[in-house]
């Protein structure tokens, strides 16, 4: 079956950097596109960045453009986060998800999600 599994969460103070990474099996990796979203409790999961099958192509949400950068490996079925000046507002939950559709994080119809990974910036 579909498996994500998120790692690299932590506490970093504000400026600091982090790199998240999601393991996936269980598909054909190289043929879907993956995105990461966060979600902060109370509020709704919002897309963070996503990224076509082969890689090409990489989209990001307007409050992480610049600081944050995503890539995938697929011989190793990997995706990694790698985010920069970070902020106290990018404390979230942070997902990995597999999309079902269009890679464009605006409009990314995920359809598996890892578990998640806690992400806390302190100023």
């Amino acid at each position: 079956q579909v498996q994500l599994v998120e790692s690299g969460g932590g506490s970093v103070q504000a400026e600091g950097s982090l790199r998240l990474s999601c393991a996936a099996s269980g598909f054909t990796y190289s043929a879907y596109c993956m995105g990461w979203f966060r979600q902060v409790t109370g509020k709704e999961r919002e897309g963070v960045a996503s990224i076509s099958p082969g890689g090409g192509g990489r989209w990001y949400a307007d409050s992480v453009k610049g600081r944050f950068t995503i890539s995938r490996d697929n011989a190793k079925k990997t995706m990694t986060l790698q985010m920069n000046s970070l902020k106290p507002e990018d404390t979230a939950m942070y997902y990995c998800a597999r999309g079902g559709g269009y890679c464009d994080v605006r409009s990314f119809r995920p359809t598996n999600w890892g578990q998640g990974t806690q992400v806390t910036v302190s100023s």
